[in-house]
């Protein structure tokens, strides 16, 4: 086995990198812009042939969900081509793909978690390349795994549970959105179960949905880590997503079923607020 991690320099890759380099030390190559840029077709190529990788875990991806409404080029390059040039890379070489998506492919009109099986109708630009991305893959490499997950964070880069623990220190008050839904998803709950389908027996290729367990509001998900990450002095107020208007429309309801998933490859889908207890103490431990 030897195994090719995109994008390692962000959350889920160093998440990736910290779980495959225990379980499998030295079976793995880490790139990121500086060492391939995946939109690079003939690089791309010439990398993976050269390697002769057996495994693609395919990380990357154009996440910045606003300012992608006017990046939409290299939004789509980073979304869509760099997945077509892995797809033709490891076809040459009959590699296996597994590339992670999200539940922004979903409009958030479900009453119910999604199913993999669920109509897609993604209502911002980076969803529309996800999913476009999604499309190319299985065109190009039936033999993919895609693992949609939702709302994800870690001690790593800039996400949601930084920014809030950071704005709870500095602010009095927040106002958070109470009307969109999802699963908070810890990236380490994650590059967990993508490693647990690496070395299964096993390989199964589709679509499969990661979240933990569990759903929240923004405002949930705030006061959480909050009370988690000892800050007492911010008052949290739930407001409409009328009263915060942002350049990307977001899903209202994005829970996904992760039935699949847990049955087919036996991965466990950890409760979200005990991943985030975990999270923040990783985060505490470091500022110590």
């Amino acid at each position: 086995m030897k195994i090719l991690v995109t994008g390692c320099n962000g959350q889920l890759g160093k998440e990736m990198y910290a779980i495959l380099e225990k379980e499998l030390p030295g079976k793995t190559i880490y790139t990121d812009i500086e060492q391939l840029d995946l939109t690079d077709a003939e690089a791309v190529k010439t990398f993976v042939i050269g390697n002769e990788f057996s495994h693609i875990v395919n990380c990357a991806a154009y996440t910045a969900v606003d300012r992608a409404e006017e990046d939409k080029a290299l939004c789509s390059r980073i979304n869509v081509d760099a997945v077509c040039n892995i797809a033709n890379a490891a076809s040459a070489i009959g590699a296996k793909v597994l590339h992670v998506s999200t539940d922004y492919v979903f409009d958030g009109k479900a009453f119910r978690p999604y199913l993999e099986s669920d109509k897609v109708n993604p209502i911002s630009q980076y969803g529309t390349t996800k999913r476009q991305g999604e499309t190319a893959l299985i065109a190009l490499a039936p033999d993919s795994i895609i693992v949609r997950t939702a709302w994800l964070y870690s001690p790593y880069g800039n996400n949601f549970v930084k920014t809030m623990l950071r704005l709870g220190k500095e602010r009095d008050e927040l106002k958070v959105v109470d009307d969109q839904i999802g699963s908070p998803t810890y990236a380490a709950d994650l590059a967990s179960a993508i490693y647990k389908i690496l070395v299964s027996h096993q390989w199964v290729p589709g679509i499969y949905h990661f979240t933990n367990s569990g759903v929240a509001s923004w405002y949930d998900f705030t006061n959480a880590i909050h009370r988690l990450g000892g800050i007492k002095g911010c008052t949290v107020r739930p407001i409409p997503t009328e009263d915060y208007p942002t350049a990307a429309a977001r899903p209202f309801y994005s829970v996904l079923n992760t039935s699949k998933i847990k049955a087919t490859f036996n991965v466990e889908t950890p409760y979200w607020m005990d991943s985030l207890e975990k999270c923040i103490n990783i985060l505490k431990n470091s500022e110590n």
